[in-house]
């Protein structure tokens, strides 16, 4: 957890690191009428000003470069210390996770890993993107992806290769007319990479990416789900979706898979808390 005064001296810090209002509310994934109201809050609660403003650029004051040399010393030391005493105190461990697999893949285990790990205690927290990863304030995040995540340390968990799916009448257009006219029809609903999972698809396929229709981009799975069902158009899904399948809600419409998509263990480079590294250790037993 994270106190106000530390809010905006990370604020503080991240605008002089970058010089720029934009880029670190980008950074700490804020707006930035929220970044420049904690830089006033604290110039008014200093007294003095950290920045000086011009129509192009962030100067940092004299007074401004003093308080950020000793900032960043000041917050390094809080963030190692806030490290250490979660790896030694902490038994508590909060993972952002997508609902959809967290519903059909996680919870249905997670009864084995209280029986053997009764001290720890989790926090589930719905997360659909690796942008939100840290404002979400997770030790670690379980997401759909297609290859490396970078900035971040992560763990292939499950290997699902993805395959394009469609509701009955859809699946039935792309019976007769073939899957390539098919994706040039109708939409493509897309995920939090927006066309990035489906450009791979076009790739494996052997084609190019020119769908007719602009994506549709659902970042909740389930509502995704749903979606597809609706017939609002074709997505990438893959086995957890056997349910679905299963009860003719949903069909694929060809063989060709993104072999290379699954669900990965994402979690910060530095140090895992004891508690986490239990559970990281658990996840990746399960199958």
């Amino acid at each position: 957890m994270r106190f106000r005064s530390y809010d905006i001296l990370k604020a503080f810090d991240v605008v002089a690191t970058n010089l720029s209002i934009t880029k670190a509310a980008e950074a700490l994934n804020q707006s930035k009428g929220a970044i420049s109201y904690q830089i006033n809050k604290l110039e008014t609660e200093l007294g003095f000003y950290l920045f000086e403003r011009t129509k192009s650029k962030l100067v940092l004051t004299e007074a401004g470069r003093r308080l950020w040399h000793v900032s960043q010393t000041a917050l390094n030391q809080i963030d190692q210390e806030i490290k250490a005493l979660r790896s030694f105190a902490t038994d508590s461990v909060s993972v952002g996770v997508l609902t959809y697999f967290s519903s059909r893949w996680l919870s249905p285990r997670l009864t084995q890993f209280f029986e053997s790990n009764a001290g720890i205690s989790l926090r589930m927290v719905p997360l659909n993107s690796i942008d939100r990863l840290d404002s979400a304030g997770v030790d670690m995040a379980i997401l759909w992806g297609i290859e490396e995540w970078q900035n971040y340390s992560s763990e292939l968990l499950l290997p699902t290769p993805a395959f394009p799916t469609a509701n009955h009448s859809i699946a039935q257009h792309a019976k007769e007319a073939g899957i390539a006219e098919a994706i040039q029809k109708f939409p493509l609903l897309g995920d939090s990479s927006g066309n990035a999972a489906w450009k791979a698809w076009y790739q494996a396929a052997g084609m190019d990416y020119v769908p007719s229709f602009p994506n549709l981009t659902m970042l909740d799975s389930n509502s995704r789900v749903q979606a597809v069902i609706d017939g609002q158009g074709i997505a990438l899904w893959d086995d957890l979706i056997s349910p679905e399948i299963g009860a003719g809600l949903l069909y694929p419409l060809t063989d060709i898979k993104l072999e290379n998509a699954g669900y990965y263990v994402v979690f910060p480079k530095d140090e895992l808390s004891v508690s986490a590294k239990v559970f990281l250790d658990w996840l990746k037993k399960q199958e």
